[in-house]
């Protein structure tokens, strides 16, 4: 809790109301927004979102000076009706422009909020009741001189304001043409807003089936109900990171999950345990911000369920709550921190996959929520006849580096690590957040004019200034930063995003080129190699080390592991776009037959592949990043872009787990071996000093076109020294191992086995009549490979 400052009782603006009567300060006059428009010069309101029952008309400044009038004071504040259900003796005072948002204080609620162009604002209370109802229960209009420092406008309710929500009107201009949609029919929400409240249920519309009803943020309380359990950030080493990609909502929502809340955070929270025994210590969850899975819904019945559009940045999805909208999203806030204690309590960090590049708002014929009714031309990128740029794909593009936006963006981040402490963030198409912002302004920017600046809006920046302030920022130092470095505009940066030495990647590039070695392409052999070092033609020149790239083979976006080795096309017709949506070039192959009915051989060829990318990313260099259900071999059908799918081709399928327990198996015994093995997460590139390249004979690697064959072996402090190799090519292989006198290689890791003989542990009870499969080619220190198959081998003394 925090003491009312002094500026605010110094000067107090005084609201009140006499029971049965208007006072002089509050008139019962409900505002006609349709007048109001006309006078305006705008276009009357359709359809106004939020019905004035009361509106506070004016405000009164009361001066001090001296007792006598502090008694007049006293005698001329008059406390509000009952029925307002403000907790009692309720008044309007100036109030403070920082922070932004709306902040508990000792005796009442501070509310601050950024608008530089709106010619008149008000504050909108509701109660839960009158928001379903959609209408405003109170509203203050803030005086231009009093409320208003600046470009803030801001203002102090004293009282109880418990189980109240809030929104804003915004007067001014209404001209598209122009960049600015003020619209004084629209209540909008605060892009501060600790939890945004509308509808509760997941999937479910509002009444008269409304899939936008509505919206208000939750009004603070001045004191936390959650206890953290002494809770700390864990702050592993990035090198020792296995990162699992998470959509929340699908890990549990599955009838096969079995737990109590399918779908929420407390759900997830039950599950945990088996990702500790997969092997994975960080989970990265896909958009858990506000987001409304229901916009699609009216025109096309499809869901928005991956959740890439944000309404607020600062509320944690009130619908991935079992709690939903109690208590006005605090409960829903306090399920999230659960989740990432729990999470912590396991040893798995949280890390959070962020969308700054764009908001649900859309293009022009989108809804007015919140930025866009705030102030358009701040928060959106824009063309000189209001236009909005569309770097995103999605509509809009955020103004990033725009000095308010940045600064609301470095805010949002602090908050989900002082308050949520979440572990760090996954940028969304962050090539977007280095384009130069709207009416770009050295001066606004740097301080003063740069010679020769010729930026234009959207031109990449070498610099920007909200990675740099990012970067840079205290309270952000030592979480983890991950780029998605492209974006939807043709801007592509994997190896040069400006990183001040602290951001990693999603390295598409190694995608890309383990795909292709893999399936067996020719000219990839010393690229794959590159990869399997954790890409030193990507990071080593601008003095970054292996694990600020993030490898990964599939993601949420684009094919399933399964699928990857399932189909040569994408099969989208679902989605309703005619399969013109999603990714055309996957790099992918079926293995001989199209889609999941195929024969025996094509089906074992299949998982030899699902193993020999899992392998690939357990023993490159770099941090390993595999999607949720790649494990057990989840297929979504050839579908290579699930957004819009609510049901089971995107929940985790805990019985099909249990079918596919072979592959499950292998992948959570290949995540323990990196974790015991030195030398596979190292702080820097390997030398020569450590890492040997073989080819089918031992020190002679084999680099041309035509090369389908690569091998290493790694001096390892645990392991002594570990043997590595990929066989790409459709033809078996007798490789020659390199000689090491006193000591043998001893198979573990063979993906042309059949489980369970694919990773031989040590309890596995026929382990020792395997290893005598081999043993005649072993004594002359050589081992046969299957097509399309790899290998791992541990140095064992021989005795």
């Amino acid at each position: 809790m925090v003491s009312l400052p002094p500026c605010l009782s110094a000067r107090p603006l005084v609201v009140a109301v006499a029971p049965g009567r208007p006072g002089p300060c509050l008139a019962r006059r409900p505002r006609n927004a349709a007048v109001t428009a006309a006078a305006a010069g705008r276009r009357p309101a359709v359809g106004v979102r939020g019905v004035v029952r009361s509106v506070v008309s004016a405000v009164e400044e009361v001066g001090i000076e001296g007792e006598e009038d502090e008694e007049e004071e006293e005698e001329e504040a008059v406390v509000m009706p009952e029925t307002y259900a403000l907790g009692g003796a309720c008044r309007v005072l100036a109030g403070m422009p920082e922070p932004l948002g709306a902040t508990a204080l000792d005796g009442g609620v501070n509310f601050a909020v950024y608008s530089a162009g709106a010619s008149a604002a008000s504050l909108c209370l509701f109660t839960p009741d009158d928001l379903e109802a959609e209408t405003v229960t109170e509203e203050v209009p803030l005086d231009p001189v009093f409320n208003r420092t600046g470009n803030v406008w801001h203002v102090f309710i004293e009282g109880d304001l418990h189980n109240m929500m809030y929104g804003y009107r915004f007067d001014g201009l209404f001209a598209p043409h122009c960049g600015q949609y003020f619209d004084v029919s629209n209540v909008v929400v605060d892009p501060y807003a600790k939890a945004v409240i509308s509808r509760g249920e997941y999937g479910v519309p509002g009444p008269g089936g409304e899939c936008w009803p509505q919206m208000a943020g939750m009004i603070p309380l001045p004191y936390s109900t959650f206890d953290w359990q002494g809770d700390l950030p864990l702050q592993f080493p990035q090198k020792d990171l296995v990162i699992y990609e998470m959509h929340l909502r699908g890990f549990t929502k599955h009838s096969s999950s079995n737990v109590e809340h399918p779908g929420t955070y407390i759900g997830a929270i039950s599950k945990l345990d088996y990702l500790k025994e997969l092997g994975v210590n960080c989970v990265e969850l896909m958009p858990c911000h506000e987001f409304n899975e229901l916009e699609y819904f009216s025109c096309s019945s499809k869901m928005n369920f991956w959740g890439y559009s944000t309404i607020n940045f600062f509320s944690p999805m009130i619908r991935y709550s079992s709690s939903g909208t109690r208590n006005c999203g605090l409960d829903a806030i306090n399920e999230f921190k659960t989740f990432v204690r729990e999470a912590h309590k396991r040893g798995i960090e949280v890390i959070m996959d962020v969308v700054f590049n764009h908001t649900a708002e859309g293009n022009e014929k989108g809804p007015i929520l919140s930025f866009r009714g705030i102030d358009n031309s701040t928060y959106y990128m824009l063309a000189p006849k209001g236009e909005f740029y569309n770097y995103s794909g999605c509509g809009n593009t955020f103004n990033c580096n725009h000095p308010v936006v940045r600064e609301f963006i470095v805010d949002c981040l602090r908050y989900w690590v002082t308050e949520m402490h979440v572990d760090g963030f996954r940028f969304d198409l962050a090539s977007i957040m280095t384009r130069g912002c709207s009416l770009w302004d050295p001066v606004n920017v740097y301080g003063g004019p740069v010679e020769g600046d010729t930026t234009t809006t959207g031109t990449p920046l070498a610099t920007p200034p909200l990675i740099d302030m990012i970067s840079n920022d205290p309270i952000l130092g030592g979480v983890k930063l991950i780029a998605e470095a492209w974006d939807a505009g043709g801007l592509y940066q994997v190896g040069q995003f400006p990183h001040w030495k602290v951001w990693s990647e999603w390295n598409g590039k190694y995608r890309d080129i383990v795909r292709q070695f893999i399936k067996g392409t020719d000219g990839f052999a010393g690229g794959f190699a590159e990869c399997l070092c954790g890409s030193p033609h990507l990071y080593q020149a601008g003095g970054r080390k292996p694990w600020y790239s993030i490898n990964f083979v599939c993601a949420h976006d684009g094919f399933t592991l399964a699928d990857l080795v399932t189909y040569n096309k994408k099969y989208n017709s679902s989605n309703g776009e005619d399969n013109r949506d999603g990714e055309n070039h996957n790099l992918s192959w079926n293995c001989g037959e199209e889609g999941e009915f195929a024969g025996l051989s094509v089906k074992r060829l299949r998982k030899r592949q699902m193993r020999n990318f899992f392998v690939c990313l357990m023993v490159s260099q770099g941090v390993p990043m595999f999607y949720m259900g790649d494990e057990y071999g989840h297929t979504k059908g050839g579908n290579n872009n699930t957004y819009c799918h609510d049901h089971y081709v995107n929940y985790f399928r805990w019985d099909k787990k249990e079918e596919s327990s072979d592959l499950q198996r292998f992948c959570s015994l290949m995540t323990k071996f990196r974790k015991q093995c030195e030398s596979l997460g190292l702080e820097d590139f390997p030398t020569s000093g450590r890492l040997h390249w073989h080819g089918h004979q031992p020190g002679k690697p084999d680099w041309s076109e035509t090369s389908r064959f690569v091998a290493f072996s790694m001096k390892d402090e645990t392991k002594g020294e570990i043997y590595v190799a990929f066989n790409a090519s459709h033809l078996p292989a007798v490789v020659g191992l390199p000689e090491r006198p006193g000591y043998r290689w001893e198979p573990l890791v063979d993906t042309g086995k059949p489980a369970p003989y694919d990773f031989l542990t040590d309890d596995l009870p026929d382990r020792a009549f395997a290893l005598d499969q081999f043993s005649h080619f072993l004594n002359s220190n050589l081992y046969p490979m299957l097509s399309y198959s790899s290998i791992i081998l541990e140095l064992k003394p021989d005795v």
